[in-house]
């Protein structure tokens, strides 16, 4: 039933030139654009089915009637999300991967990672997806629920695979640490609540998609090319001591 729910709004969101105002949209769209709110400020356990409910001016019934649960209605929030974004970044992977010069692909790549995001945050003038995925993400329960690594998890599992064909010879956890800190750059500026303006007196906004872009791509596709980290002293193997070969043992013990 939730997924079905969610097919009919992607549709009217798919076929609409401008995005609905709240007042206009169903009360299945207003559920969850609350929902969505709600469950980015409070996380799954904080907020509660009556907080989303009021939110969205309607009675509790009504959301178990179209969304079953709390945990549906959790669900149903990331399934209106997140196949919007792992739809573009497929878009965006197969443009860089017909890229043959490796430093275009890496900048491509992380494009493809980074844009879609962005570009709802720029859209929405809202963190609520932002401060989701990042409770989401550090939830004790994440694995349990399995939302991260069934609708998630393959397209990074690409991403990965991207950014090792643009940097060959790097080595699997190089590659993997990149894409970790490329994540929690992504999320913190999605989640971001205004403080970055606030330190730069208004110079920067993470609604402003195209400034966003342009220095999150620099920054990232930088730290790829030359982020390999150096090795310490403790990291340096040492040469096993050499041993004396038998023939030269031999040797010296036919001189005394």
């Amino acid at each position: 039933m939730v997924e079905t729910v969610i097919a009919k709004i992607a549709r009217r969101e798919k076929a609409a030139a401008a995005p609905e105002s709240a007042a206009a949209a169903s009360a299945p769209d207003r559920i969850l654009q609350e929902a969505e709110r709600v469950f980015a400020s409070f996380g799954y356990d904080g907020a509660s089915m009556r907080q989303i409910a009021d939110a969205a001016g309607v009675p509790v019934a009504l959301l178990s009637y179209h969304f079953g649960s709390k945990d549906g209605l959790y669900r149903a929030v990331f399934y209106r999300r997140v196949p919007a974004i792992v739809e573009q970044r497929l878009a965006g992977l197969s443009i860089a991967m017909s890229e043959a010069d490796l430093d275009r692909r890496l900048e491509l790549v992380v494009k493809a990672m980074v844009m879609p995001m962005l570009r709802l945050r720029a859209r929405d003038k809202d963190p609520s997806l932002g401060r989701l995925l990042a409770h989401e993400t550090t939830d004790p329960n994440c694995e349990s629920r399995g939302i991260i690594r069934d609708m998630i998890d393959p397209i990074a599992q690409k991403l990965l695979a991207a950014l090792a064909s643009a940097l060959p010879g790097r080595s699997a956890r190089d590659i993997r640490w990149a894409y970790q800190f490329m994540l929690g750059a992504l999320v913190f500026v999605m989640a971001d609540n205004g403080r970055i303006a606030r330190l730069s007196g208004g110079l920067c906004r993470p609604e402003d998609e195209e400034g966003a872009v342009a220095h999150m791509v620099a920054f990232l596709t930088g730290g790829l090319r030359f982020g390999t980290p150096v090795p310490g002293p403790g990291s340096l193997k040492k040469a096993p001591a050499q041993t004396p070969s038998r023939k030269r043992t031999r040797k010296k013990a036919s001189r005394h």
